[in-house]
């Protein structure tokens, strides 16, 4: 099998799963030759990290589409900032390289529009990377609405929460600028209405949606009378505590973000209860869908214990997934997290790479509830992580489940989230057809027909 060349734009956390996949499962059909960085420590750490990788070319992100065209290259991998997709993605499609793109596709209508009229202009592909679909808990459940053993579907709850592990870590970084981020319901979220859209095979027609920041952020600390705190986590003040991260606790934090603040001031460990922060922390929305049916989605980001719960009503009855990733949020005497499953004993698991529990039970209508097996998965994300390598990188196989996405499955899986910023600023209902998408609008609408 011909090996692809591929350029990477963006070495920080996300990256080391492509980085470790061309060098070790898929070095057979992958070759970096090239990789870009705005921080050229961090760039040098993750190469250092993967010796395997040879010696790629050393590229500016401005000078990306003259890299493309000047090392051959096949396909661009995006692990940027969130707001740096659009640009890049244009780029690479018009130096003639297609995209692979981690989630958010973009974080504005004008990024949308944007990458519509690339894809257009030079036919090559975008893929996004919606590793949550490859989930075996999640495939699991797309199959039996898909067997259509609930019958039509009428209406889908849906609450996901995230600990103050996981949930604070957006309220250190730069994700917290919602400028930068698009807030939790873009950032985050649109894996979410990703999984519903692809679940009930329907497009979001209209969205309203309410929340705040009511837990992190300077305002909210002072009224629950917190104190001083120090700036950051990796500090000796004695004012740390459990929202504390510290930098100097894991090799890889510091390699990719400590060791690397010298070269553009970036701080990874902000305090999560800092002044500035611009993103929710709870949020709730109603989205009506083309078809007719309505879900109601919950995000809570200070939870003690992480995991979704989602629930599809449909004509003949209804299924209900449960997942449990993680049951508490210790910390070590290192302040690292630690998980104790002695915190739900009923929910222990002896594969630290698994979720804690997960269930997924149908019941039809007049008959008693069955519990459908989940096959097992290992790695990241429920499991998606490898098989999603393996579609990125060889190709997608027998998927009748339709897993694989495009820069069109990432539009579907964003405008909640662009619609719901316009519903909190607006506290009113916005109809996706009102925003400013250009042809993309088009092809959003036509995926109904």
């Amino acid at each position: 099998m011909t090996r692809r060349r591929y350029a990477l734009v963006g070495s920080g956390s996300r990256a080391q799963m492509y980085l470790s996949a061309i060098e070790t499962a898929h070095a057979d059909v992958a070759e970096l030759v090239a990789i870009a960085d705005s921080n050229p420590g961090r760039r040098d750490w993750s190469l250092a990290q993967h010796p395997g990788l040879g010696a790629p070319a050393l590229v500016e992100p401005a000078r990306l589409a003259d890299a493309i065209r000047g090392h051959d290259v096949d396909r661009v991998i995006i692990t940027s900032p969130d707001f740096t997709h659009a640009d890049y993605i244009v780029a690479s499609l018009d130096a003639g390289a297609d995209v692979v793109v981690e989630k958010p596709l973009t974080t504005s209508e004008k990024g949308v529009r944007r990458i519509a009229e690339a894809a257009a202009r030079t036919g090559r592909d975008v893929t996004i990377t919606f590793n949550y679909r490859y989930s075996p808990r999640n495939s699991a459940l797309k199959q039996v609405i898909a067997s259509g053993e609930i019958g039509e579907v009428t209406s889908v709850h849906f609450e996901w929460v995230l600990d103050t592990a996981h949930g604070a870590d957006y309220f250190r970084r730069w994700h917290r600028d919602k400028s930068r981020s698009g807030g939790l319901l873009i950032h985050k979220s649109s894996h979410h209405f990703d999984l519903v859209n692809w679940w009930i095979d329907d497009v979001p027609a209209r969205v309203y949606a309410s929340g705040g920041l009511r837990f992190y952020g300077a305002e909210n600390a002072s009224r629950r009378g917190l104190g001083p705190r120090p700036e950051r986590g990796t500090t000796d003040s004695p004012l740390r505590d459990r929202f504390s991260l510290d930098l100097r606790t894991d090799p890889t934090w510091k390699g990719l973000y400590l060791d690397q603040e010298e070269h553009d001031g970036y701080v990874r460990d902000r305090d999560v209860f800092d002044p500035g922060i611009t993103i929710e922390d709870n949020l709730a929305l109603v989205v009506d869908y083309a078809r007719g049916s309505t879900m109601s989605y919950s995000l809570n980001a200070h939870a003690p214990w992480e995991g979704y719960t989602v629930a599809v009503n449909g004509t003949l009855g209804r299924a209900e997934l449960t997942v449990v990733e993680r049951g508490s949020v210790l910390v070590d005497e290192h302040g690292r997290t630690v998980v104790d499953p002695s915190a739900r004993p009923d929910l222990v698991s002896d594969d630290a790479q698994r979720p804690v529990s997960e269930r997924l039970v149908v019941q039809k209508h007049f008959e008693a509830a069955r519990e459908v097996p989940i096959p097992e998965g290992a790695g990241g994300h429920g499991g998606g992580d490898a098989v999603l390598l393996r579609d990125v990188f060889v190709g997608p196989q027998d998927d009748p489940l339709g897993r694989t996405a495009d820069w069109s499955d990432g539009v579907r899986s964003m405008v909640v989230g662009l619609a719901g910023n316009r519903s909190l600023e607006a506290g009113q209902s916005v109809r996706i057809a009102d925003l400013d998408l250009g042809s993309a609008g088009a092809a959003l609408a036509g995926a109904t027909t």
